[in-house]
């Protein structure tokens, strides 16, 4: 063959393909920021108008309200999360004409709406016999007008009638006649206040419509005749409204058959002799039907509509007339009940249908995200008019080279979003054609992903992600990591994919997560990266913050007013695009108006103010306002007159009140549950169903144009105000009253809670003035209000999540606080279990966090304070695995148990609903407790931070190893990380004064300079050679560097200034900046083995001085604290006089070798350390007070140290040590030791106090991590955790106590299993052992360990080793007998193994034999009833297993590995059901011996050796990721419990529980703990272990876990499976779950024993005996080692 591809033919690309390849395109050309032929905002509601006749299909439009809406609305939003939202005018509605007739207008409006807005169905048409209602035309062109008043002249009545109702409009362009409302002229037509003359003008309004009406459409028909107007013209007069609605929704829409209904219902036989009733079903004119209505009915409904419908859209009733009304509930149940079931299906069918088109897209968030504010951008540009000075600078900007942000800023409703708007249109032309730039733009707090930072900065990740090719799975989800990648994602811009970034009104992001603060703006681009901002000058010192970290004033611009002309062009502008104009002496008022301001905000509300105004408005209705404030409040007074003060007040007030907005579902829901709102609608007439009609909002909505801005929140579509000055003046509006408000907050948190939901009715009473006009006897009732459910999620058929309540879960809290219900919140919210798991699984940590922090802003708790210190300390686990809230829960607050109800109560909850998400619980109190001195625990650091430093303002720590980060010391959050990308590891940190830069250098001779503002960094690499760097300090301008040699001056941006040495070259200890502008050095004078130094000035201007041990000098460097020789360890104060130094006085004496000196903040305290403790003195009186460090604890001195871990808490209460890995705490007047904190299981390496405003001592360690301790609570209770120092190696459990065993490198560990408590703790017999191994006895009484050299066996009871035997290289030690026996197995030289079998607690020998070995020793196995022992071992035919006696020694036989596809052994196991039987395990597969037969029972490939009780099932759990169940008859996987995915190598243990009902699975590399049940294979537990665990156990029972961890802390944790109550009932009767210790509790085993305890304490332990005994558990037992 040649090779070619001839022949070979590529498969064509499919729809499916182009689709993609379509969707794909489309998606990078929004992301990327284009514009033009923006798609439609995918919308998360169906939104139904529905259309009929007045009066003929109430009964239907009832029965759908009743029973088919809270079906569908149910559906819908647990199906697809979609809102359902049904429009009907007249539903609820009593007079057809409105006083300003609008309500076609109206219609129109939200028809459109529904077509814009809705998921599949947005039109349903209702048609009967009744064409219904014909209005006038509101509005007449004035040529049409004036032809038809030429028609008429001839008859004065008719057209003084015509010039009566309507008036020429001369500001419409062109002009038109407008009708007039109805009460201008009938003055009483809506007065309800005196019915008799409302009746009165409303007959008159009625006969004068019927004239004018036949006056109208005649003059229509004769200009028709004469061709003056067409036919559609004069059908204009002719039209009834639900034609007119039928046109817009479905004769002139584009796509009927995915978006439209029709129901046609004839009734036969009508008795049209009943005027009365017959007239609701068919249209009358002088008492007999209307001929010429029923012609035009016939062909809207016969013939033009089935023309345009679908047929499968189109549905035909046909009912009877019957009894007097012709239509009723009961006679025609049938009809109705299959009308209301093939619209609800209908409706189901065609949003289905539309939810599977639905383009993917619109389920991709950064996708709508992104759409949202380029719709919002558009928006804001189709009025911008002038401006041209800033929009230049704008483009000089981004076409220029700016390293730096460019800073919009200026008053409110000055006009900076439609600067950044405009400057976002025009961006990408302002490159040449072959640049490709890609424009982010964000326009903040306009939804809720761009309100918070974090939220902010994925979305913004995730669009730079796709448009520039990166991957999404790098993007983090924690603030400081999220904030880098940002920043390393501008950098992917390019000179062809340059990248612009808009972000709008920054004040309007949400301060949570320091966002304020700026650290997560880029300050120092990258090439071809412009940035634009925007603020207000004074809102959270923004602008401020901008000034420090970009200097210079080119970047700032200041958005000013328009000023009067440009006010005036751009209303004009405006005006014309409207078609509309004002007269002369109106814009005179205009003019005056703007004279007073022109702000861009204030010229938008005049221009829809005067858009109102008609040339024949009189002078007192054409009045304007002089500030935006009182503009807004004047268009309220309007809208509340024209709607209704109560229904506005309490509409716009619960717009106000929303957190995030509020969906027009909700809102129409919520102003169905007010009373107020709902007496005050149904004053004169009683509804059918106690809602709100929704014409009435959208009338109010309609009378608010673009003041209501859509966008979306959780999900859901929603409305909120769009300018901030609209909240202020709704605010002082409508919140005075605080009653109000909190009635406002308390209804929606009904709404929230669901009270009313799911047909649970509301009562209701009626107001005297009903009961009177309606003749009502009873005072009220009850009605369902058709509102939803809220559960807090929403769940399948199977009750798997489908989604969570977003809503809810945002809102309800916030209402609750702000109604005072916090008996409600506690319950629902704060100390409950479900709500916690919740939230924490569908939105950020902080989102929940905040809940907790807006609450402790409005009344303090201290519950609620630890259970939010709780959830911050859990942070870093919970971010990842929500589920871990119950052990994270119950693990830190159990101390709070008994005392608490609170937390008592959401433990509880923890302990039983929370077992189906992680069943998993800790037994004890096992992780760091808030509430006390502990306030954070900071983890970030990969190496030890050897640097920690706060800046004087108490704001951050800054803390160092091979990068900063800058933590937010008021929350504990990552403020910033900067990782300069060096190799070596900071060994110290200085802030300078200002608190502007920090400097640490590195043990690779490196310093970094760090600008804490901006995150910019300076690498400086003096040019030392053979001495390494070992100090660095910082002033506000230079950097002093020095080795022991030398020392060199840089300046802060890195310059070099010079290189000095010390006067005589002696080496170099230190360097400070003096405030007199000079630079101290301490130098090493004397010997090595001596503590002799000096202290020079640089400049030499005085002579140095000498002294010995420690130096303390104060900030002004004028008074020195030091010892000199002629004094010999007694402190001498020694003060500056010109420039020389004078003794002043001897601080008494002092015979104590001194180690360091150090002075407290002020200056009035001098602490020294001594090797058993410190001395200090009161530098007012001189008096001396001594902390003594407790016994066998000292100060270990370096040599020439000159500072040490010791400092002052606020106000010099307390003196606090860093000694090891703890801190000692001592009072400052008596020198009493007050505290002991166990503060790190590493040794402490840098300690700082913090005084500004807060009262902090803050510590690292070598364990990596940085401890915050706040002092205000350092005498409260510390829930300590006990730990070995070095990490857990071995577990081992007595079956007849609560007593386990463990060890580390050099202690063994006896804890109380209950408890969680280090009862004893045993050290090495030979300081320099190694202890490997250890077992305790079943009762607890002796624990029989394994070290270097000897086997030991220690009295548990006495803490004495009893018996110490020499045998060296111990590899295994076995209890067998009862616990009577201990077999010990080690190696001797010469390839022999040996076997010792000693009495306990005796010690003797019993007996002893050798074994042969090769090289690497195999552990031996005892079998079940430990009557024989397996050992490996060689012999001259090689692998060997030597069967052994276990009682007496004696060998039995060796029984020789030769079966097929022997490989060699890795581990021999006692198989469980067997007595005979053992697994030999390979890397292969797993063999089962029967020691008996010497036979191969048979290989099972695969298998590790772990066997189920009945030995029929085993597990395979490769390290490379991936679990499965077993059958070890046929070798078959049974199930598979964790896929196969290659998740690197790892070390992975795996057990059964000795009830073979789970296993447990740990994997290294997650430092997770699974458990499934064996069952169904369900995992039922995900368990985050705080570090990684290396040794894990079982209790014998199979109920617990015990777990041991690098740390040396001991957990046990209980496997609480819901599927098993004795599991669950196991967790009530834990010690650790009682609220009296001495309560009798008792409860029956799965066996029918009862277990009765007097104390807590014994009874799981009781429980745990039942279970053993019933299931035969061994006396045999093996260390368990990991």
């Amino acid at each position: 063959m040649d090779g070619s591809q001839e022949g070979v033919t590529l498969p064509e690309p499919t729809e499916e393909d182009n689709q993609n390849d379509q969707e794909k395109e489309k998606l990078i050309r929004i992301l990327s920021g284009y514009l033009d032929n923006l798609p439609a905002l995918s919308s998360r509601i169906v939104r139904i108008f529905t259309s009929s006749t007045f009066t003929d299909t109430t009964l239907e439009r009832n029965a759908l309200m009743e029973n088919v809406y809270p079906n569908l609305k149910k559906h819908l939003r647990e199906r697809y999360g979609l809102e359902f939202q049904v429009v009907d005018m007249r539903w609820g509605v009593r007079d057809e004409a409105t006083d300003d007739h609008m309500t076609t207008q109206l219609c129109m409006q939200e028809i459109d709406n529904c077509q814009r807005l809705s998921i599949g169905p947005n039109f349903v048409v209702f048609l009967g016999q009744k064409y219904g209602y014909r209005p006038l035309p509101t509005h007449i062109d004035a040529i049409e007008f004036e032809m038809m008043r030429e028609c008429n002249k001839s008859t004065p009545s008719e057209l003084e009638l015509m010039d009566t109702w309507y008036k020429r409009d001369d500001n419409s362009v062109p002009p038109v006649y407008v009708l007039q409302p109805i009460s201008s002229i009938y003055t009483n037509f809506n007065n309800k206040r005196h019915p008799r003359l409302m009746d009165q003008d409303q007959a008159l309004w009625w006969e004068t419509f019927s004239k004018l009406q036949r006056i109208m459409r005649k003059a229509a028909q004769v200009l028709f005749i004469a061709k003056k107007i067409d036919r559609e013209q004069m059908h204009n007069y002719f039209m009834s409204v639900t034609e007119r609605e039928v046109e817009r929704g479905i004769l002139k829409f584009h796509n009927t058959a995915d978006h439209c209904l029709a129901y046609i219902r004839e009734i036969e036989n009508i008795n049209i002799t009943l005027l009365k009733f017959a007239a609701k079903f068919v249209d009358f004119a002088a008492r007999n039907v209307d001929g010429e209505a029923q012609k035009l009915l016939k062909t809207l409904r016969d013939e033009k509509l089935p023309s345009k419908m679908f047929a499968d859209n189109l549905v035909r009733f046909s009912v009877e007339w019957s009894g007097k009304e012709g239509i009723d509930k009961d006679t025609h149940k049938e009809y109705l009940e299959k009308f209301c079931l093939h619209f609800y299906s209908s409706i189901i069918k065609l949003v289905d249908r539309a939810m599977n088109r639905h383009e993917k897209l619109s389920g991709d968030a950064t996708y709508t995200e992104t759409l949202q504010h380029l719709h919002a951008c558009q928006n804001f540009c189709k009025v911008f008019q002038g401006r041209e000075d800033i929009v230049d600078k704008i483009h000089q900007y981004i076409i220029g080279n700016s390293q730096h942000p460019l800073i919009l800023y200026g008053e409110s409703g000055c006009g900076k979003t439609s600067l950044t708007a405009k400057g976002a249109s025009e961006a990408k032309s302002w490159f040449p054609a072959d640049k490709k730039p890609c424009m982010v733009l964000r326009f903040l707090g306009t939804t809720p992903n761009s309100s918070t930072i974090i939220p902010l900065l994925i979305s913004l990740c995730n669009q730079l992600s796709v448009v520039y090719d990166q991957p999404l799975e790098d993007i983090p989800d924690e603030l400081s990591p999220l904030i880098q990648h940002f920043k390393k994602l501008i950098t992917c811009a390019t000179e062809e994919r340059p990248l612009i970034l808009i972000l709008d009104s920054l004040d309007q992001l949400s301060g949570a997560d320091g966002a304020h603060q700026l650290a997560w703006l880029p300050t120092k681009l990258p090439p071809h990266v412009h940035i634009i901002v925007s603020t207000l000058p004074n809102y959270y010192n923004i602008l401020a913050t901008l000034r420090l970290m970009i200097e210079g004033d080119e970047n700032y611009v200041q958005v000013l007013p328009l000023g009067e002309n440009l006010s005036g062009t751009i209303l004009k502008f405006w005006l014309k695009d409207k078609k509309r104009t004002v007269n002369e002496s109106q814009w005179e008022l205009v003019n005056e108006a703007l004279t007073k301001c022109n702000l861009p905000l204030f010229v938008k509300l005049v221009f829809d103010e005067i858009c109102r105004w008609k040339s024949y408005t009189k002078p007192p209705n054409t009045t304007l306002a002089f500030t935006i404030h009182d503009s807004i409040m004047k268009l309220y007074e309007r809208i509340e007159i024209q709607h209704g003060k109560t229904l506005v007040f309490h509409a716009l007030g619960i717009i106000t009140a929303a957190k995030s907005g509020v969906s027009e579902a909700e809102l129409e829901d919520l102003l169905s549950l007010d009373e107020k709102v709902l007496n005050d609608v149904y004053q004169y007439h009683l509804p059918p169903v106690r809602r709100i009609p929704p014409l009435l909002w959208t009338r109010i909505r309609a009378d608010l144009p673009s003041y209501l801005s859509e966008r979306e929140a959780d999900g859901v579509s929603v409305i909120g105000w769009y300018h901030r000055q609209f909240i202020d003046a709704a605010t002082e509006r409508y919140f005075k009253n605080l009653n109000f408000v909190s009635e406002t907050h308390s209804m929606i948190a009904d709404y929230f809670l669901g009270i009313w939901g799911g047909g649970n009715p509301k009562p209701f009473e009626y107001t005297d003035a009903q009961r009177k006009m309606f003749r009502l006897e009873e005072r009220g009732g009850e009605c369902d209000r058709k509102v939803p459910l809220q559960p807090l999620v929403f769940t399948d058929e199977n009750g798997k999540v489908i989604r969570y309540n977003l809503r809810k879960l945002n809102e309800m809290p916030y209402h609750l606080i702000r109604s005072h219900r916090y008996e409600e919140l506690y319950s629902r919210v704060i100390f409950n279990y479900n709500w916690l798991q919740a939230k924490l699984s569908c939105m950020p940590l902080q989102a929940t966090l905040s809940d907790f922090e807006d609450l402790l802003e409005h009344v303090y708790q201290k519950d609620v304070k630890l259970i939010a210190d709780a959830i911050r300390l859990s942070s870093s686990i919970l971010s990842h695995y929500p589920s871990m809230i119950g052990p994270q829960i119950i693990g830190r607050l159990l101390p709070y148990y008994t005392h608490n109800e609170n937390i008592r109560s959401l433990i509880q909850q923890c302990d039983t609903d929370g077992l189906t998400h992680c069943a998993l619980v800790p037994a004890h109190h096992c992780l760091h407790t808030p509430g006390g001195p502990l306030q954070y625990s900071l983890e970030g650091h990969l190496f030890a931070p050897f640097g920690i430093s706060t800046t004087s303002d108490a704001k951050y720590l800054v803390t160092v190893s091979n990068k900063f980060i800058i933590w937010d010391l008021s929350n504990g959050e990552v403020f910033r990380t900067v990782v300069p990308g060096i190799e070596g590891i900071m060994q110290n940190l200085v802030i300078s004064e200002n608190d502007k830069y920090a400097a640490g250098y590195t043990n690779n001779n490196q310093v970094v300079v760090l600008n804490i503002v901006t995150g910019e960094f300076q690498i400086i690499s003096p040019p030392v050679k053979d001495s390494p760097i070992t100090g660095t300090t910082i002033n506000n301008t230079h950097v002093a560097i020095w080795s022991n040699v030398e020392y060199y001056l840089y300046t802060v941006s890195g310059q070099f200034i010079s290189k000095q040495y010390t006067e005589l070259k002696q080496p170099l200890l230190a360097v400070d900046f003096g405030k007199d502008e000079k630079t101290y050095l301490i130098v090493k004078s004397g010997t090595d083995d001596d503590t002799e130094m000096t202290l020079e000035v640089q400049d030499e201007s005085m002579d140095p001085f000498e002294f010995h041990s420690a130096i303390a000098l104060t900030k002004d460097k004028k008074i020195m604290y030091t010892c000199i020789e002629i004094s010999d360890n007694a402190v001498a104060v020694y003060r500056k006089e010109g420039d020389a130094w004078r003794y002043d006085r001897t601080l008494g004496d002092n015979h104590d070798k001194v180690f360091s000196l150090t002075l407290s903040e002020d200056e009035n305290y001098l602490v020294a350390a001594f090797l058993l403790g410190y001395k200090l003195w009161n530098l007012k009186t001189d008096s001396l007070v001594q902390p003594k460090l407790p016994h066998g604890i000292r100060n270990i001195p370096t040599k020439n140290q000159l500072t040490n871990l010791i400092v002052f808490t606020k106000n010099n209460h307390f003196v606090v040590a860093g000694v090891r890995k703890n801190l000692y705490v001592w009072d400052v007047k008596q020198g009493n030791m007050v505290k002991v904190l166990d503060a790190h299981f590493g040794r402490i390496v840098a300690l700082t106090s913090v005084s500004a405003g807060c009262n902090k001592v803050i510590s690292s360690s070598i364990d990596k991590t940085i401890k915050v301790w706040n002092f205000d609570n350092i005498l409260e209770d510390v829930h300590s955790i006990d730990r070995l120092e070095k990490p857990i190696e071995t577990i081992d459990m007595a079956t007849e106590v609560p007593l386990g065993v463990t060890t580390s490198r050099n202690c063994i560990g006896v804890w109380n299993l209950e408890s969680g408590k280090l009862q004893k703790t045993f050290g090495t017999t030979v300081t320099t052992s190694v202890v490997t191994e250890a077992l305790i006895t079943y009762d607890g009484l002796y624990v029989a360990a394994a070290e270097t050299a000897n086997v030991v066996i220690w009295e548990v009871s006495k803490e004495t080793a009893i018996k110490t035997i020499p045998q060296r290289d111990v590899q295994q030690i076995l209890l067998n007998e009862s616990d009577t026996r201990l077999l010990a197995f080690s190696k001797n030289p010469g390839q022999k193994g040996v076997c010792v079998c000693y009495s306990i607690p005796e010690g003797e020998q019993v007996f002893k034999f050798e074994f042969g070995l090769k090289n690497q020793f195999k552990k031996a196995a005892l079998t079940t009833d430990g009557l024989l022992l397996a050992v490996p071992s060689t012999d001259k035919s090689g692998d060997v297993l030597g069967v052994y006696q276990a009682k007496a020694g004696t060998c039995l036989y060796n029984l020789q590995l030769k079966y097929s596809n022997y490989k060699p052994l890795i581990n021999v196991l006692a198989m469980p059901h067997d007595p005979h039987q053992v697994a030999i395990v390979d890397e292969e597969k797993g063999n089962i011996l029967d020691l008996k037969k010497k036979t191969l029972v048979r290989s099972v490939m695969r298998w590790n050796g772990m066997a189920m009780k009945t030995g029929k099932q085993g597990l395979y759990a490769p390290t490379r990721g991936g679990l499965e169940l077993l059958d070890l008859k046929s070798g078959k996987t049974v199930k598979i419990l964790i896929p196969r995915v290659a998740e690197g190598v790892f070390n992975i243990d795996v057990m059964f529980t000795p009830n073979d009902r789970h296993v447990l699975y740990y994997h290294s590399g997650h430092r997770t703990l699974r458990v499934f049940r064996i069952s169904d294979g369900k995992l039922i537990a995900l368990y985050k272990a705080h570090a990684e665990i290396n040794a894990m156990s079982c209790s014998p029972d199979g109920f617990s876990v015990i777990v041991g961890a690098v740390d040396g802390s001991l957990t046990v944790l209980v496997i609480g499976d819901p599927d098993y109550s004795d599991n669950k009932e196991f967790i009530q009767y834990l010690p650790s779950r009682q609220t009296h210790s001495a309560q009798q509790v008792s409860f029956r085993t799965a066996n029918g024993d009862v277990v009765n305890s007097k104390h807590g304490i014994g009874t799981a332990l009781q429980v745990a005996r039942f279970v053993a005994k019933a299931r035969g558990a061994q006396k045999s037992r093996a260390c368990v080692i990991s």
